[in-house]
């Protein structure tokens, strides 16, 4: 059973994880109070938080080729890792031998001959990684890929990403890209792919092995300068050998029952493309997360955080279907004035299934800036239909995320921060029905907004926000509070038993000491 599921349950297995989770925390909590000590160094600046992977994430390895490929499974979320052979000339090329092409492009067909003998690698040099899927011929599957640089590496603008979906016979079903670009700062990207089924097309429509294939790209003008925005390629990396994660989320869609399929519109229909006007008000504390499957659940309104250079926040926003969202992102100026950093604050909207929908970046000079993504369409199924990719990936109703990133570069220029981030987001119109699925999606209930977990939508829109989680406090949870309040109580009177102990055992010894000085024995 998916954790959604388990959630789901109540007061079942989902609730009595939870209990055991704050029973430990307060245990550990009273112990490591009695005997740690403050560290006041770790407060000089503020750390960049690592990317938070999924708990339940399964590692897989990656394979050099098909033939060892791994497994994956729609509705589980895996994790591996990826690393680029050297540049040509340094007697580092992949394990077989061979020198990857970058894709790019968005989500089209092509042909791809990158079949080799499979080797199973779970770290070293990988040129390309391949998975393995197994899949029917009455679903939709998607595959997320969100890879994670190394905080600190020197990164190039077209170091990044490309993401394919295979059948057996090399054809690529479709392929996307994604680079770190102008601001070079290391960050988590997202590239996705999928196997579509569409009537009358031939390619990619049968049951059987399929592949997903990860590739990093880069600048060729980066393989010498480590800078520069020349052709993407796959030979060599700005950012040296360093490994870079992976979060893999592969999702299946069913398809439609027949009625259902037949009330489909042929093409989207129109709708009103005004930029709305951001909502007002006071702002809502929120904490965003660090992870997509940490994401934040924020509701409409104006949301107030804290981001340091190098962070990356990630919020996300139930959007059902026939309704509209909206974001804009406003940074609050800095106490020094040095600089410019370029493309030092964005944010991109992702569909439930990882796909971006639209970005949006501003430079830095130390001022306040602002920024808003363009206007998007509706949720509706025949967007997937639409020439334009943002209005193909509004294709389905579910959790859409906001992800903010602010550059590490800010940190040189204008100091380490906190800065002050605050979120407008707005969802127009009301909830249709859905369209009418044949069977269930993997994970269940994925494109159901309706049947979110419950202890998410419990209470106030700040505490559902901060008991989402991701940012590593308490705020929003009653029972971590205790935890915290009642660990610094008990952990002080746990110190003063100790040191009265310590002390009264100290006078023990001294006393005995000086008994045995005056009657000495033989």
């Amino acid at each position: 059973m998916d954790r959604r599921a388990g959630r789901r349950s109540g007061l079942g297995e989902g609730a009595g994880r939870r209990a055991v989770v704050r029973i430990t925390a307060v245990c550990a909590t009273l112990c490591a109070a009695a005997v740690a000590l403050p560290a006041p160094a770790a407060l000089a600046a503020p750390d960049v938080p690592s990317y938070a992977f999924s708990d339940d994430a399964r590692t897989v390895p990656a394979a050099t080729g098909t033939t060892g490929a791994a497994g994956l499974e729609p509705g589980a979320t895996y994790r591996s890792s990826l690393v680029l052979p050297s540049p040509p000339g340094t007697g580092s090329e992949s394990p077989d031998g061979s020198q990857g092409e970058g894709q790019g492009g968005s989500q089209d067909d092509s042909e791809d001959g990158g079949q080799e003998d499979g080797r199973g690698h779970a770290g070293g040099e990988v040129a390309k990684a391949y998975f393995r899927l197994e899949l029917d011929d009455v679903s939709n599957v998607y595959v997320g890929v969100t890879a994670i640089p190394r905080a600190g590496s020197e990164l190039a603008v077209g170091d990044g990403i490309s993401v394919s979906v295979q059948d057996a016979d090399s054809t690529a079903c479709s392929r996307d890209s994604a680079i770190v670009g102008a601001s070079k700062s290391p960050h988590p990207i997202t590239a996705w792919a999928a196997r579509e089924l569409q009537p009358g097309r031939g390619a990619c429509q049968k049951a059987g092995t399929y592949y997903v294939v990860v590739e990093r790209t880069r600048t060729r003008a980066a393989a010498t300068t480590g800078t520069g925005t020349g052709a993407t390629t796959g030979e060599g990396v700005g950012a040296g050998e360093e490994p870079w994660e992976l979060e893999i989320a592969p999702v299946s869609e069913p398809a439609l029952t027949k009625d259902a399929a037949a009330r489909v519109p042929e093409k989207p229909g129109t709708w009103d493309s005004a930029t709305p006007a951001p909502p007002t008000g006071a702002p809502a504390a929120v904490r965003g997360g660090a992870g997509f499957t940490r994401a934040t659940v924020v509701e409409p309104g104006v949301l107030r955080d804290g981001i340091v250079p190098g962070q990356t926040l990630f919020y996300k926003v139930p959007v059902d279907w026939g309704q509209q969202v909206s974001a804009s992102v406003d940074l609050g100026s800095a106490d020094e004035d040095s600089g410019y950093v370029v493309e030092a604050l964005d944010m991109t909207l992702y569909n439930p299934v990882r796909a971006e929908v639209k970005d949006v970046s501003v430079g830095y000079g130390g001022r306040q800036k602002s920024a808003a993504l363009a206007p998007v369409p509706p949720v509706g199924y025949a967007n997937r239909r639409a020439s334009a990719s943002a209005t193909k990936a509004l294709r389905f109703a579910g959790s859409y995320y906001l992800v903010v990133h602010l550059a590490a570069q800010v940190r040189e220029r204008f100091g380490a921060g906190p800065y002050g981030l605050t979120l407008r987001v707005r969802v127009d119109g009301g909830a249709q029905p859905a369209p009418g699925y044949a069977g269930r999606s993997a994970p269940r209930g994925f494109f159901d907004v309706g049947a979110r977990d419950p202890e998410l939508t419990a209470g106030p829109a700040p505490a559902r926000a901060g008991a989402s989680g991701g940012g590593g406090g308490v705020d929003g949870d009653p029972a971590m509070t205790a935890v915290a309040v009642g660990g610094i109580g008990a952990g002080s009177v746990l110190l003063a038993v100790l040191g009265a102990w310590t002390l009264a055992a100290r006078r023990r010894a001294a006393a005995q000491m000086r008994a045995n000085a005056q009657n000495p024995t033989a």
